[in-house]
């Protein structure tokens, strides 16, 4: 367990402004701890504000040793690069900060606990985030039966949105007094909040039962965000079916990248149209009527790399044309997604 006051330094090299950084955007932004610097050489001397346009100022550095003098005590991996594996040439750079004292948070499926642990200085640990939890079992459809409401962020694509507008939703929601929880699901929302389960390192037997344990753990709340992971119509995606079973939600929350027609890596592989998309969701997680029907009640729509005239009018032709809610959870804010639930 990561302690909240460790200050953090994201390991991002040469992909501050590149596509596999979501984990280090995601704890840029949402991370409670202070974050001291970036490590990319490539952006190094610049403020990772101005670079990234996450709202939260620190410097990009261009080694470990700098984060180190700046008083990181934690090195989070802060790239997630396609299948999830250590690159060979970032060993070199992790036993310098290992030797220099620094602790690790790691999200990838390569685990670094059986190469440092034993030689841990006090104080110091390795989180290898994507480990299953002891004590799985299979799904029930318990979550059928409770009474609150339980979001499922469902997306188009890999990588289009789904933590980051279940996160606004859940804070934005806390600060209006609501009872709401997120279940995080991957590694970057694990990173972030400290708890949840990553879907994708637990077996597939026990995949259902784990999405079911976190939801019947916070039962008590009023609103359940589950942070959704691929997506239906990604041939590399395993993770819908054991979420929507696990959590058994009332209301989805589909989330697109504005302008987006086929899959990012797969471009022979064209997206459906959004409405029947949806419906293909709302008719799986029903079940032929073996389960409650969920309601689409919004799109989350990723606008990055438009202006605010290009963004709004994007939302607003998506909005007509799916007589759905529709925002940018970034631009926007999520204040009219609780307004329709």
């Amino acid at each position: 367990m990561l302690d909240r006051s460790a200050p953090l330094a994201i390991y991002m090299e040469g992909q501050v402004e590149g596509n596999v950084g979501k984990m280090g955007i995601g704890v840029l932004r949402y991370s409670p701890n202070p974050v001291v610097c970036v490590v990319d050489s490539v952006t190094a001397g610049r403020d990772a504000a101005q670079v990234t346009g996450v709202p939260r100022s620190c410097p990009i550095v261009a080694t470990v040793e700098e984060a180190v003098a700046l008083g990181a005590k934690v090195l989070v991996l802060g790239i997630a690069p396609p299948g999830g594996l250590i690159p060979p040439d970032w060993y070199p750079v992790l036993d310098t900060a290992w030797t220099a004292g620094l602790s690790l948070v790691n999200g990838l499926h390569d685990l670094l606990g059986p190469r440092y642990s034993a030689s841990a200085k006090p104080g110091q640990f390795v989180w290898d985030i994507r480990i299953e939890p002891a004590g799985l079992g299979v799904g029930g459809a318990l979550a059928a039966s409770l009474p609150n409401k339980r979001i499922l962020m469902i997306g188009t694509d890999m990588a289009v949105g789904k933590m980051t507008a279940g996160l606004e939703i859940y804070r934005t929601a806390r600060e209006r007094g609501i009872r709401a929880e997120f279940i995080a699901t991957g590694q970057i929302g694990i990173t972030i909040t400290g708890t949840g389960v990553p879907l994708d390192a637990v077996r597939v037997d026990y995949a259902s039962g784990s999405i079911e344990a976190e939801v019947m753990r916070v039962a008590d709340a009023e609103l359940v965000i589950v942070e959704g992971q691929g997506a239906l119509i990604h041939p590399g995606s395993t993770a819908n079916l054991p979420l929507l079973r696990g959590s058994c939600p009332t209301h989805l929350v589909l989330c697109a990248r504005a302008g987006q027609t086929h899959l990012a890596r797969l471009p022979e592989i064209a997206i459906p149209p959004l409405g029947a998309y949806t419906r293909l969701y709302e008719d799986l997680a029903e079940g032929c009527g073996t389960f409650p029907r969920p309601r689409t009640a919004a799109v989350c729509l990723n606008t990055f790399g438009l202006d605010e005239a290009a963004a709004d009018r994007a939302a607003k032709a998506l909005e007509s044309e799916l007589g759905l809610t529709v925002v940018d959870p970034i631009r926007h804010g999520v204040a009219r997604i609780l307004e329709v639930l």
